[in-house]
C-alpha cells in the first residue's frame, strides 16, 4: 500500500523553517540597518561641513497657539521661508526659536524640521510647536539698598502676558525709596504694532525724587514715554512729562530758587550701544561703547525746556595672561547746553545737568559720566551756600557754623578710570569668583551756560579735575557686583564731599 505524501504538512514544515530563518536573520538585519543609517548620517554631516546642501521650505506648520495670533508667530519665523540650504535652515530655526522665546509668552518652543511631500524632493516642512504660559500673571518684589547714599527702597511689579493674543505684556510697577525716589508706573509692550517691524512700548509714570539733602529741591514728574525703536544696538524713545520742582525746606540757594516751579519736558532720546566684553561684571577682554543723544523742547509751549545733550562711554578690557588678571580702561564724557532765543544767557534746567559722585563701580556701570569712587553722591562740582535760617539757640550760644551748600551740577562732565583685577591666591576664593582689584579714577564737572564758558581757560579746566585711588575686594553674583574698597582721595576742591577710608558699593549692569 503506497502512502501519499501530505502537501499541507510539507507546507507547514517549510513555513516553520522559514520563520526560524527570519528570527535568526532579524537581529542581523536590524544591526545592518543601524549601520547603514549611521553611515548615511555621517556622510550627510560630512557633506554639510564641506559643501552647501540645497533645500527649500515647503510649508511652516504652527501648533499649540490657542490664544496667540498666528500672524505674530509667522512674523517671528519669517526667515525660515527664505532659507535655500540645510545650513541656512538650521541657522534660521535657531534664530526663530530664540525670537519666540524672547517674547516671554511661551513656556516652551520647539522647532522641528521634517521632510516635505514625496512628490517634491529637496523640500522640508518646518513644524513650530509652542506651549503658551499656563500662568499669564507674574509678579516680584524686592528690597534694595545703596549704602553710599544711605537709602533703601522697596520695588514690586506685576505683569499680565498676552492678554490680547498679540504678544502684548501689560505691567504695573511700584518703587518706594526712603529719603530719595518713589515711582508708580504702568505700561504695555507690543512686539509688533501694525506694520512696524520693531517693538513698541508705551508707559505712564508718576515719579517723585527727593534731592533736599544734596541740592535743596524735590522733583515730581508725571508723564508719558513711547519706545519707538528697540533693537540690540539702537533705541529711540520719546518722553512728555509735566515736571515740578519745589523746596519744602525753604533753604535753597539762589540758583536753585530760580529753577523752582513748573516746566514741560518734551524730548527725543536716541541710544546706540555695542558691548563686546566677555562679561559685564568682570570683563577680561573686549570693548564696549554707548552713545546717547537727546534733544528737548519739541513741544511748542513757552514752558517747554529746550536743551541738547550728548554723552558717551567707552570701555576696553585687556587680558594680561596670568592669574586671570585684566586691565580695564574707561573714559566717559557729556555736554549739555540750551537752545533757542537767548540760549547763551539761559541756564540748563537743574535736573537735566550732569552730577558726579557715588560709589557705583565704574567697571560695571555703563552709560555716561556718573561715578567717581571716594566722592559721595552729588559730592563735587559747582555749588552755592544755602540760605541761612536764624536759630535763636545758636544766636544765644554765639556759635558760628559754616552754611551747608547746594550742589548745582554742571554742563560739561568727564570721567576716566583704570582698574586692575586679579585672582587671589586662596582656592576657596577663586572657586567663588571672589577677586581683588586696584583702581584709580579722575573726573571733572564744570559750568558752560550763562556765558560761563568765556571764563573757562585750559588751566582752569585742568585744575577742575578731582582724583582718587585705592584697592579692594570684589564679590560678583549673577545679579550685582559687591565691592569693599579702601579709597584714598588724591585731589579734591574745598567744598567737595569726599572721604578717605573703607567704602561699600553695590552695582548692577542692568
Amino acid at each position: 500500500m503506497v502512502e501519499k505524501e501530505n502537501p499541507i504538512a510539507e507546507v507547514d514544515e517549510d513555513e516553520e523553517d522559514f520563520d526560524d530563518e527570519e528570527e535568526e536573520e532579524e537581529p542581523v538585519d536590524s544591526q545592518s540597518r543601524m549601520r547603514d543609517e549611521r553611515a548615511k548620517m555621517e556622510g550627510f554631516l560630512r557633506r554639510m561641513s564641506s559643501e552647501r546642501v540645497p533645500l527649500r521650505v515647503h510649508d511652516v506648520i504652527i501648533k499649540g497657539n490657542n490664544k496667540t495670533k498666528e500672524s505674530l508667530i509667522e512674523a517671528e519665523v519669517q526667515a525660515l521661508k527664505t532659507a535655500t540650504s540645510v545650513q541656512e535652515l538650521l541657522q534660521a530655526a535657531t534664530i526663530a526659536n530664540a525670537r519666540l522665546q524672547k517674547l516671554d509668552i511661551f513656556d516652551s518652543v520647539n522647532v522641528t524640521l521634517d521632510s516635505g511631500p514625496p512628490d517634491l524632493p529637496g523640500t522640508s516642512n518646518v513644524i513650530v510647536e509652542v506651549v503658551e504660559s499656563k500662568n499669564p500673571i507674574t509678579g516680584d518684589i524686592g528690597i534694595f539698598t545703596k549704602p553710599e547714599a544711605r537709602s533703601w527702597s522697596v520695588e514690586g511689579s506685576l505683569k499680565l502676558k498676552n492678554m490680547l493674543g498679540y504678544g502684548d505684556i501689560w505691567d504695573g510697577s511700584l518703587s518706594y525709596g526712603w529719603d530719595q525716589t518713589s515711582e508708580v508706573s504702568t505700561g504695555v509692550a507690543l512686539p509688533r504694532f501694525m506694520k512696524l517691524v520693531n517693538p513698541v512700548m508705551a508707559r505712564v509714570s508718576l515719579l517723585s525724587q527727593d534731592w533736599l539733602k544734596f541740592s535743596s529741591y524735590k522733583e515730581q514728574a508725571m508723564g508719558l514715554s513711547l519706545g519707538l525703536i528697540s533693537t540690540r544696538k539702537h533705541d529711540l524713545a520719546y518722553n512728555l512729562s509735566w515736571r515740578t520742582l519745589t523746596d519744602p525746606s525753604q533753604r535753597a540757594s539762589v540758583s536753585v530758587r530760580r529753577q523752582l516751579g513748573h516746566n514741560l519736558l518734551s524730548h527725543l532720546k536716541y541710544t546706540f550701544k555695542i558691548d563686546k566684553r566677555n562679561s559685564p561684571l568682570r570683563p577680561t577682554r573686549g570693548f564696549a561703547f554707548v552713545s546717547t543723544s537727546q534733544i528737548g523742547g519739541l513741544f511748542p509751549d513757552y514752558r517747554s525746556v529746550r536743551f541738547i545733550r550728548q554723552e558717551f562711554d567707552l570701555r576696553y578690557a585687556l587680558p594680561l595672561g596670568f592669574a586671570r588678571a585684566a586691565l580695564n580702561f574707561g573714559v566717559a564724557g557729556g555736554v549739555v547746553f540750551p537752545w533757542g532765543n537767548g540760549f547763551l544767557t539761559t541756564p540748563v534746567s537743574l535736573p537735566d545737568r550732569f552730577f558726579l559722585g557715588g560709589n557705583s563701580s565704574p567697571v560695571c556701570t555703563l552709560g555716561g559720566p556718573t561715578s567717581l569712587l571716594g566722592f559721595k553722591t552729588r559730592g563735587l562740582g559747582p555749588s552755592e551756600p544755602r540760605r541761612e535760617i536764624q536759630d535763636k539757640s545758636n544766636n544765644e550760644s554765639g556759635s558760628d557754623t559754616c552754611p551747608e551748600r547746594d550742589f548745582l551740577g554742571g554742563d560739561l562732565a568727564v570721567t576716566t578710570f583704570a582698574d586692575l583685577s586679579f585672582d587671589l591666591p586662596l582656592k576657596v576664593l577663586r572657586d567663588s569668583s571672589i577677586h581683588g582689584h586696584a583702581f584709580a579714577c579722575a573726573g571733572s564737572l564744570v559750568k558752560l551756560s550763562e556765558n560761563s564758558f568765556r571764563d573757562l581757560s585750559f588751566q582752569k579746566y585742568k585744575d577742575s579735575f578731582r582724583s582718587s585711588a585705592g584697592f579692594g575686594l570684589i564679590v560678583p553674583t549673577k545679579l550685582f557686583r559687591m565691592e569693599v574698597n579702601y579709597c584714598y582721595i588724591l585731589r579734591q576742591h574745598e567744598h567737595d564731599r569726599a572721604k578717605t577710608g573703607v567704602q561699600f558699593s553695590f552695582s548692577s549692569p542692568l
